[in-house]
Parts: structure tokens; sequence; C-alpha cells
């Protein structure tokens, strides 16, 4: 019952949330300003505190940690937009990943239109093949051809794959060229056996 008192006193008055005592007077003030505006407008609030927060812990000045939950939130209303209103947190918080390895809004967009959500794994893979070295439209490319029909442990399974490709020496845009092509291929034989992949 405390608990959910609790809950209830941070939903009327988030300004109240006692995390918020980990910032500066001033530094407090402003993110209260942007999570107030963010959630306003229907965006998430725990991912810009926990920003906030990260930012404290490593002792960034008042100004970068006001920059850093600024910048987030402009990428999760761009990430909404792309990704539609009804994409959960952890959607969105893949879509800002995905968005700053370098894919666009429209990559995101057509990833939500061709797989059944969550879309969460696979914009993930996204960001994280493009970390490893693959050009954003490559990565991009291969996400949309196989967001239709592989399973998320598919998709982190051929996220490793690639990933061992370029550590023993393979390009990095033809090793993904190359691992999608074969988990296509094996997404083509199990439907001809009557199999019914793709739902993550």
């Amino acid at each position: 019952m405390i608990l959910t008192a609790l809950l209830l006193v941070l939903a009327q008055n988030p300004a109240q949330d006692p995390r918020y005592d980990r910032l500066d007077p001033d530094t407090r003030a402003r993110v209260i300003t942007i999570v107030d505006s963010a959630r306003g407008v229907g965006l998430p609030s725990e991912p810009l505190i926990h920003r906030a927060l990260e930012g404290a812990m490593k002792s960034a000045s008042s100004e970068r940690i006001v920059v850093a939950v600024r910048r987030l939130a402009a990428d999760l209303g761009t990430a909404r937009l792309a990704l539609g209103a009804k994409a959960t947190t952890p959607e969105l918080e893949a879509g800002v990943a995905a968005l700053r390895a370098g894919a666009s809004p429209a990559v995101l967009t057509r990833v939500r239109e061709v797989r059944r959500p969550p879309v969460t794994m696979a914009l993930a893979v996204l960001a994280d093949l493009v970390a490893s070295g693959v050009p954003a439209d490559s990565a991009a490319a291969a996400i949309i051809v196989l967001a239709p029909s592989a399973r998320d442990a598919e998709l982190a399974e051929f996220r490793r794959a690639v990933e061992r490709d370029i550590a023993l020496g393979a390009p990095p845009a033809a090793a993904t060229s190359v691992r999608s092509v074969g988990v296509s291929s094996v997404q083509v034989d199990a439907t001809a056996r009557g199999a019914q992949p793709g739902k993550p």
C-alpha cells in the first residue's frame, strides 16, 4: 500500500521524484522542465531521468547533462514519429540507438511496417551492426529483408555471426549481405516445409 501511494504521488507530481535529489538545484530544475515537457507530449520520462542521473554519476557538468537530456528527448520524439504513437519505451529507445547509428527515420518506419511488434530486437541489431563497422545502409537493408520473418533469436544469432565474420577479417558490408542471404534461405526452406516462422 505504501509503494502504491508513493507511485500515485509521483504520478501526480513527478517533480517530487526523490531521484532528482541527486542533481544540483540548477540542473534539477532544468531537467524537470525538459522531462515535464516530454511527458506532456506523450514521451516516456524514465529514459530522460536515467540519462540525467547517469551524467550526475559521471560528474558531468550541469550544461552537459541538460544538453544530453534535451537531445534524448528530441531523439525520442523523432523515433516516435517514425514508429508510431503505440511504440513502447523499449522500442523507442532502440529506435534512438538506430537513429544515432545512422539509420534514417524512414528506415525505422519501414521496419515497423514489415515486422510485427515488438520491433525492439530488429532495431537493436541494426544499431549493433553499425557499431561493428557495417555501413548504415547495408545494415538497414539486411534488417528490412529479415524483419518480416526472422525471430528475435535468429536476429541475435545473425548479429553474432556477422560480428564473428568481421573479427575474422571479412568486410563488414559483405559479411552482412552473405549472412542475411543465409538466414533468408533458412526461412524460405522452413516455410516450404509448412513451418510458420515469423512472429518474434
